[in-house]
């Protein structure tokens, strides 16, 4: 039986790996930073099959104990501050976190177990302002936030183990990915819930930032799985990993408000633009100047093609059903708590 570490694996793609990996017979540890409340987060259902490690990014002898006790064949990074809109206001926990945190975790690898395969969760978000339609593999990076600029520094870092110290060590360039288990924090998940709690009359209407920015949404379970295929590799690489589609945040409005039962009609521009029901002529959706970010990232579309081909890698959850599925999921969770 193989062991796998995986750092940040209460987040989103954290549990949803874990399950992949339990289902292939591994032996799955996780790393948990030590809190006064300890929360399992999105792996809460999975305590008793995941052995759980405290450890702390930030700390390098933490993350040598966790190697020696997990005894890894692979690790998974998935570990970050990985809220763009809070690195503006945590730039330095975003670096300490996403930047020198993935130099921590390969310097443990690098003196304890150097056979392990590494896996390092990089990002779209480093491509910023686009130098090329799509995103792929060989285009330049141009990062847009204290988050992204982080990010590249794991991602170059990484390489860099894997070139000097001959590392199997690979990094994953995945576009915007969501699921049910999204942090409310995150536009996406802040759209589907707000779509599930007017439809209950628990919410009048929701503010948003920016609604012409485009992105590339996959879901997360789609996205984990490539992860996996990363490390079977005979030799390391980096991938993008994306839908090779890009839509609109209005677009994700009109169909998670659609999904809620909700027709929506857009209505004016820029700051003035509001979401309006059709039926009832309320607005449900209105411009927020405040969640516009410093320094916009327009445009993100991915070209997955290398990881077609050399992965064998295919999206198998559309937008659409992305969508219904998280919209599906908040109603649920409402209906349940309104009974």
């Amino acid at each position: 039986m193989k062991n796998v570490l995986i750092t940040g694996i209460t987040g989103q793609d954290g549990s949803y790996l874990a399950e992949l990996l339990l289902d292939k017979g591994y032996g799955v540890y996780g790393l948990v930073r030590r809190k006064s409340e300890l929360s399992y987060g999105n792996a809460e259902h999975l305590k008793d099959r995941v052995a759980f490690i405290d450890g702390d990014m930030a700390d390098l002898s933490s993350l040598i104990r966790a190697v020696h006790i997990s005894n890894p064949d692979e690790v998974y990074n998935l570990a970050a501050q990985s809220f763009v809109a809070a690195s503006w206001s945590q730039p330095v926990y975003t670096a300490q976190c996403d930047a020198l945190g993935v130099v921590n975790i390969l310097e443990a690898l690098r003196l304890s177990k150097p056979d392990a395969r590494f896996y390092q969760a990089s990002t779209s978000e480093m491509f910023g302002l686009v130098q090329e339609i799509p995103q792929r593999e060989t285009t330049p990076f141009y990062p847009r936030s204290p988050y992204a600029a982080a990010k590249l520094y794991g991602h170059w870092i990484t390489k860099n183990y894997r070139e000097s110290f001959g590392m199997f060590a690979c990094s994953g360039i995945l576009f915007n990915h969501e699921s049910e288990r999204r942090g409310k924090e995150f536009v996406t998940r802040k759209i589907s819930a707000a779509a599930a709690a007017i439809k209950f009359g628990l919410q009048d209407c929701v503010e948003l930032g920016n609604l012409s920015a485009k992105r590339d949404w996959g879901h997360s379970v789609d996205y984990v799985r490539a992860m996996y295929l990363m490390l079977q590799l005979e030799k390391p690489d980096d991938f993008v990993i994306a839908s090779g589609e890009t839509r609109t945040v209005r677009d994700f409005c009109s169909m998670a408000f659609k999904y809620a039962g909700f027709d929506l009609a857009w209505e004016g521009e820029g700051l003035n633009e509001k979401g309006i029901d059709k039926l009832t002529g309320k607005v449900l959706v209105r411009v927020n100047p405040s969640f516009f970010r410093p320094a916009e990232v327009d445009i993100l579309l991915g070209c997955p093609e290398k990881a077609e081909r050399t992965l064998g890698w295919r999206r198998e959850i559309s937008f659409e059903e992305l969508v219904r599925r998280m919209v599906d999921n908040d109603i649920k969770e409402l209906s349940l708590k309104t009974v």
